[in-house]
């Protein structure tokens, strides 16, 4: 049996020919990943945790490069500043840091086996949030056709783990699951806020002392506001459309 990275096949969705919007789903996989593929991803963990795709904003299906905004978690004792790679990414540019936590815009090259993969199996899936990897668990969501779904799930256990749980909807926008498309801080924040006041009106809370309760620098809350409702407002327009 062949393994194959785990980073290739999240970015690998996104080489996209013709998707029908026709009975489409919206699927969430969480993967245990087989033994072997933990250890040949060993190095690309060494310093980080885990992290998590916030955006794709470009993509080049030709040279098999992407550039992604992602939040990172850093090992205990190691610091941003130190590191020019990101779990075989290339750090563009360090957004913003809270603690362990960095949001980072980086820069990765698909392997051409990776590309072959989807190339060949005809993967017709259109990436979404959430998407998450770590050594130990790997979380990767997309829009595609039951079929395709059930496709890209055969490929993973034939390459990648063990799947524990597949979430199969309609792609559409569903009230119960519109936190899904936040990341961990963005929830925490978001959730903070509504529950001290700051969405009523009039405001029961300033962001001075907002910020200070969930202990971050109030710009850095601003910002986790700012991106939590641009996603949470294009997820409710993208489903009513």
């Amino acid at each position: 049996m062949k393994y194959l990275q785990i980073g290739p096949y999240i970015h690998g969705t996104l080489y996209i020919k013709y998707v029908n919007q026709t009975a489409m789903r919206r699927a969430i996989i969480e993967i245990e990943p087989y033994e072997a593929v933990k250890q040949a991803q060993r190095r690309l963990f060494a310093h980080i945790q885990s992290y998590e795709v916030l955006e794709v904003l470009k993509i080049d299906h030709v040279k098999g490069l992407y550039v992604d905004l992602i939040e990172c978690q850093l090992k205990e004792g190691v610091s941003i500043q130190e590191l020019d790679m990101i779990a075989g990414m290339k750090i563009l540019s360090v957004i913003s840091s809270d603690g362990d936590r960095h949001t980072c815009l980086v820069q990765g090259q698909e392997s051409e086996r990776a590309r072959n993969a989807f190339t060949e199996t005809e993967m017709d899936l259109i990436y979404t949030a959430p998407s998450y990897v770590s050594p130990e668990r790997v979380v990767v969501s997309f829009i595609g056709s039951q079929k395709q779904v059930m496709k890209f799930a055969e490929l993973v256990r034939d390459n990648i783990g063990r799947i524990t749980n597949i979430s199969l909807k309609p792609a559409t926008y569903q009230r119960k699951d519109i936190l899904s498309v936040l990341t961990r801080r963005q929830r925490e924040v978001m959730i903070a806020a509504h529950e001290s006041g700051y969405y009523d009106i009039p405001r029961r809370i300033s962001s001075e002392r907002l910020s200070s309760k969930v202990n971050i620098s109030r710009p850095t809350l601003l910002e986790h506001l700012r991106k939590a409702e641009r996603r949470i407002i294009r997820e409710i327009m993208d489903g009513s459309s």
